[in-house]
């Protein structure tokens, strides 16, 4: 949409209607943290009643209406289209309107919207809507700093509940540029794995896998072209040839470094040897269904854990949590739901089998005997336990003023790290078997 701003910016008027599937998205506060998270400058009406959704009959997210000059209805073009095509369509719209004198040109300058306002994003400390984390040893801890487009690497004590910034990884301004520390640019980074002094980020809005090296201080892509892909590669591609789609998360076993792709409702895998990526498991088709690993249907996962034999994921619009086989032979190798029945059952009840509900988890981390979940838009934790298939609440951060969306989660020295996104900060949970988890927000330095 951007692009097309850019490409039409004397004549397109861009106004988003948002229609929220989720309770949690049809809170205006939550619009407009979303809005500043994304970088949005546009207008957006808040249609939470979906009055305009029943106006022009929408049936989808996302969906375009095109209206011309005088307030005419164009058409409507429903689930997502290529720039080209947009352009081209737009193209003749334009066109037509032009030769009939309906259209009144304006100086191009930046509009005023729900984003951030002149003179830059509002100051929200050393992080800026982070959300996955990843833990390297007792005492370091990988943040992707998404709002500033970065990666930081801290040194933190878990006891204090103190951390110093050490290095920023990336430039902080938002880009698709190999190089040092300094140089490299990201663009919305999100997922994090390891792999020795290799530390390998989900370029999510590069669409893009990245490789850190800690020892040179230097990035690399590895996959990805820098744009959006719609195709799906059964057979093996070199990484930098695949056109990925949103990489929201990492999981490494072994030499395979799992791809949670949540733009195209797909796993994917990138064997880390030969640098070549493959789709994993995932029919492309949104929709939450069970089965062989091309056949099952996914929606839009966003987290990943990999223990021993099952690769677990969140499948966020389905609001469930998922696995696929990684150890039986490939033929006979499926997708299975631990909690979710499907992509409009949603809630926040405990509870097992078919009757929990969580709402657009997006964030794993395994925990004992079973893994603690990311409810993001309950603005929870959840300690879910994958063979009785039952999910219970763990926190809600109440003692350190409640989570607002949280995303990321990693173990660092027995606590939980997590990355509390809507209120820019970090949390450490304490387990206290004495009446709960303890929680208190991460104090930062430097950055």
């Amino acid at each position: 949409m951007r692009k097309l701003e850019a490409r039409f910016a004397d004549v397109l008027t861009v106004v988003g209607i948002h229609a929220g599937k989720y309770p949690n998205e049809r809170v205006t506060a939550q619009i407009r943290l979303a809005a500043a998270r994304l970088g949005v400058e546009h207008p957006i009406a808040n249609d939470r009643q979906f009055r305009c959704w029943r106006r022009y009959q929408v049936q989808a997210w996302p969906t375009l209406v095109f209206l011309g000059p005088d307030g005419e209805y164009l058409g409507t073009h429903a689930g997502e289209a290529s720039f080209d095509a947009l352009a081209s369509a737009l193209g003749d719209l334009v066109a037509a309107a032009d030769s009939r004198g309906a259209l009144r040109r304006r100086i191009p300058g930046r509009a005023t919207g729900s984003g951030p306002a002149e003179g830059g994003a509002p100051d929200t400390g050393p992080l800026r809507f982070p959300t996955k984390v990843a833990a390297a040893g007792a005492d370091r801890l990988f943040v992707a700093d998404t709002g500033h487009d970065r990666v930081l690497d801290l040194a933190v004590d878990t006891d204090a509940a103190t951390g110093e910034v050490g290095t920023a990884i990336g430039s902080g301004e938002p880009g698709f540029a190999d190089g040092a520390f300094g140089e490299a640019r990201f663009r919305h980074p999100h997922g994090l794995a390891f792999d020795g002094a290799t530390l390998y980020v989900a370029d999510t809005g590069n669409h893009a896998v990245r490789a850190v090296d800690l020892e040179t201080r230097t990035v690399r892509t590895v996959a990805g072209t820098g744009e959006r892909g719609d195709l799906v590669p059964w057979e093996p591609l070199a990484g930098r040839d695949a056109a990925l789609a949103s990489p929201w998360d990492l999981a490494l076993d072994g030499r395979t470094l799992h791809v949670a792709m949540a733009g195209l409702h797909q796993l994917w895998a990138l064997e880390l040897g030969e640098e070549r990526v493959r789709a994993f498991a995932g029919s492309s088709h949104e929709a939450l269904a069970d089965g062989i690993l091309r056949g099952a249907a996914l929606a839009q996962p966003s987290a990943l854990v990999a223990t021993g034999d099952r690769l677990y994921f969140a499948d966020a619009e389905s609001s469930s949590v998922r696995w696929a086989d990684l150890r039986t032979s490939f033929g006979e190798r499926a997708v299975h739901t631990v909690v979710g029945t499907g992509l409009f059952d949603f809630g926040d009840v405990d509870g097992a089998g078919d009757d929990a509900r969580l709402q657009h988890a997006s964030g794993l981390a395994a925990w004992g005997e079973g893994l603690l979940v990311a409810d993001t838009y309950n603005h929870k934790l959840k300690f879910v336990e994958p063979e009785a298939r039952r999910s219970s609440a763990w926190t809600d951060g109440a003692e350190c003023g409640g989570f607002n969306e949280p995303e990321g989660l990693a173990l660092l020295a027995g606590r939980v790290v997590v990355a509390d996104t809507n209120h820019h900060r970090l949390v450490i949970v304490t387990p206290w078997d004495g009446g709960g988890p303890r929680c208190r927000p991460l104090a930062l330095s430097g950055g």
